[in-house]
């Protein structure tokens, strides 16, 4: 059903309303059980993964690029001036869908079936980074994603387009207890390291990465919690060049860190 709109305020339309309003978009996603997803291509991905469409919306000139996408989703139809209106910013990649959410497997689930490298991120607040790490984590054929109970919603706009759609490519659950959650990666065989920028631990090209490992990736400021670090079973680091140390520069912001860490993840799996 295709059905055109020229006002930004039409009720139809609320699924869509102030998406860079971070508080009220996690409001109402929470509430309707939503996410949005932006562009054609991460649109595919979604409905792909198994997510429903709830609606579409779109500009004239991108009906035809969507036609055998939306199937019988209801399409709302705006000008580039009600998009804009609507959203806060221009939408280049034409379109936006509001998806259904999935339910997401409890951690114990996700951990049976997981295979030999797992990645644990402890409270990421910033969407962008969440979604980067999970296009390095799915490109360099990590297993899945365990979250803390804080960090970031992997299905937030921001999330979801920075990571191409492989938010939906790779498997994760959310712990439900900060405080014991390792203890359940233990319990399902997997060894801990924890990433940290002190240049005292184990480089991880050198960490034996033999059987199940889970490697935990902290915060974008205060990196892992000091209760983490101490629960870990060892902590790993990655090499700095001596020089970029004596010049102040003692670490990698955790996007880049996560990309070689995954690669390096990988040896022996």
């Amino acid at each position: 059903m295709v059905i055109s709109v020229d006002d930004a305020a039409d009720p139809r339309l609320s699924d869509y309303v102030r998406l860079r309003d971070v508080d009220l978009r996690k409001s109402v996603e929470s509430e309707r059980g939503l996410f949005v997803a932006e562009g054609e291509k991460v649109i595919r991905r979604a409905i792909g993964a198994g997510h429903p469409v709830r609606s579409v919306l779109t500009t004239a000139k991108w009906l035809d690029a969507l036609a055998d996408v939306v199937g019988a989703a209801t399409v709302y139809v705006v000008s580039d001036r009600v998009m804009e209106g609507i959203t806060g910013f221009q939408v280049h990649r034409g379109a936006l869908a509001a998806m259904e959410r999935t339910p997401l497997p409890s951690a114990g689930e996700l951990l049976a079936d997981a295979g030999s490298r797992i990645l644990v991120l402890e409270d990421l607040v910033d969407h962008g980074n969440v979604g980067a790490i999970f296009r390095c984590a799915a490109a360099l054929g990590v297993g899945a994603i365990v979250l803390s109970p804080r960090c970031a919603d992997p299905l937030y706009r921001r999330a979801v387009k920075v990571s191409m759609g492989a938010v939906f490519a790779i498997p994760y659950a959310r712990m439900t207890d900060w405080h014991g959650g390792l203890a359940e990666l233990r319990a399902a065989g997997f060894r801990l390291l924890a990433l940290t920028p002190d240049q005292s631990a184990v480089p991880l090209d050198k960490a034996p990465l033999s059987g199940r490992v889970a490697l935990m990736l902290g915060s974008e400021g205060d990196g892992l919690s000091s209760h983490w670090l101490h629960e870990a079973d060892q902590p790993v680091c990655i090499p700095m060049s001596p020089l970029a140390m004596d010049l102040g520069v003692d670490s990698l912001n955790v996007v880049a860190a996560a990309a070689v860490a995954c690669h390096g993840l990988l040896r022996g799996a």
